[in-house]
Formats: C-alpha cells, sequence, structure tokens
C-alpha cells in the first residue's frame, strides 16, 4: 500500500473512531454542544470549512483514480494478457484486488466525512433545540403561573364586587326604609303644622273678635259716662 492510500485508511479509521465516539448514547447532545463551543474550535472554525472541502475534493480525486484503476485492471486487454502467463495473471489478480479495496477505503472515507459533518451539525441542532425548548418551557411555565394568579385576582376581585353589591343592596334597603321613615315623619309634622297654623288663624279671629267687642263696649262705656254726666248736671 503506497502512502498515499495509507494515509487514506488511517484517515477511514479515525473517522470510524470518531462517528462512534459521536454516537455513543450517554453523551448527550447538549455536552457534546458545549465541546463544540470550546475557544479552541472558535479559533479553529475560519479554517474548518476550507479543510472540509479541501479534504472532499482530495477524497473525489483519490475515489475517481481509484476507478480508473479498477476499470484498467478489470478490462478485457489485462485479462486477456494475463491468460498467457500464469505469474501475470496473478499479478493482474492482485493490482486489481488492490484497485478494488483503495476504491473501498476511498469511497467510505468520503461518504464518513460526510456523515460526519452531518452528526455534527445535528447534535448542535438538537442541543440548541433543546435549549430553546427549555427556554419555551419555561416561559410556558411562567404564562401558565401568570394566568393562573390573574384567575385567582379575578376571582377576588368578582368576589369582592359581589359583597360590595350585597352591602350596597343592604345599604340602598337601609336607606330606603329612613327615607319611608322620614317620609312619614314629614307627613306627620306637616299635618301638625297645618293644625296649628289653622288654630292660629282661628286665635287671630277670635282676636279680631274680642278686640272689636273691646272696642263696641268701650264706646258704649263712653257713651254710658257722657249720658251720667249729663244727668248729673241736669240734678244740679
Amino acid at each position: 500500500m503506497t502512502l498515499q492510500w495509507t494515509a487514506v485508511a488511517f484517515f477511514l479509521y479515525a473517522e470510524i473512531v470518531f462517528n462512534l465516539i459521536l454516537c455513543i448514547p450517554f453523551i448527550s447532545a447538549h455536552r457534546w454542544h458545549l465541546v463544540f463551543r470550546w475557544r479552541i474550535w472558535s479559533w479553529l472554525s475560519p479554517y474548518w470549512n476550507k479543510f472540509f472541502f479541501a479534504m472532499i475534493m482530495a477524497l473525489v480525486v483519490l475515489f475517481c483514480d481509484a476507478i480508473r484503476d479498477v476499470q484498467k485492471y478489470s478490462g478485457p486487454e489485462p485479462v486477456h494478457d494475463a491468460q498467457a502467463s500464469p505469474n501475470l495473471y496473478d499479478h493482474v489478480h492482485m493490482k486489481l484486488f488492490r484497485a478494488q479495496r483503495n476504491l473501498y477505503i476511498c469511497g467510505f472515507s468520503l461518504f464518513l466525512w460526510l456523515v460526519m459533518r452531518r452528526i455534527v451539525t445535528l447534535l448542535n441542532q438538537i442541543a440548541e433545540t433543546s435549549v430553546n425548548t427549555a427556554g419555551l418551557q419555561a416561559q410556558m411555565d411562567n404564562a401558565f403561573k401568570t394566568a393562573e394568579r390573574h384567575q385567582e385576582d379575578n376571582q377576588i376581585l368578582k368576589t369582592a364586587l359581589l359583597e360590595r353589591e350585597q352591602s350596597s343592596l343592604k345599604t340602598n334597603n337601609q336607606l330606603k326604609l329612613e327615607i319611608e321613615k322620614l317620609q312619614s315623619q314629614l307627613k306627620v309634622a306637616e299635618e301638625a303644622v297645618r293644625r296649628s297654623d289653622a288654630e292660629v288663624e282661628a286665635m287671630k279671629k277670635q282676636a279680631k273678635g274680642l278686640a272689636y267687642e273691646y272696642d263696641r263696649l268701650l264706646r258704649e262705656h263712653h257713651l254710658l259716662q257722657n249720658l251720667q254726666s249729663a244727668e248729673d248736671k241736669k240734678d244740679q
């Protein structure tokens, strides 16, 4: 195996190990998200996309080279030439086996490289979604508690309003009774005032009659005195 295919094979082994580590069930997506937010990744992030696409291009080139080798050693001409000599036949089949092995190694390396990128992206999305879900759940809990508190406040207000209405009804009934009582007392007082006015009018009329009678008697008294004085003068 040449140096380049040895490097691709080690790269494939590293991809397998790393993908298996990413798929470990007891390591949550939130922990991976914390790992991916280390400062070293933020420092490497400007170079990550370039490295990713560079590896894709390199693996695609190697994959195409492996396809070319497979087609080269599986064609009719090498097989026809190999039939002439047993040693050449084994050599051609060994070359074909190596070309197919390199094709599989390069193909799986390219596939796992894309899968690893997708797994990392999904882990970050799951972690962010879980954080957002936790935040939304907390907001929902706060909103639910606020709604319950508002309902309790509304119930308290309704109870207070009912009590106020009941007290206002009682007060209105008491005021109505007091007003009726005062109206009855006012009617009695008005009746007493009318009676007293009638008595005053009667007393005024009686006083006028007495004054008229007094004046008449006074005039009669003066007349009698005048007559008496006149008779006394005649007797003298």
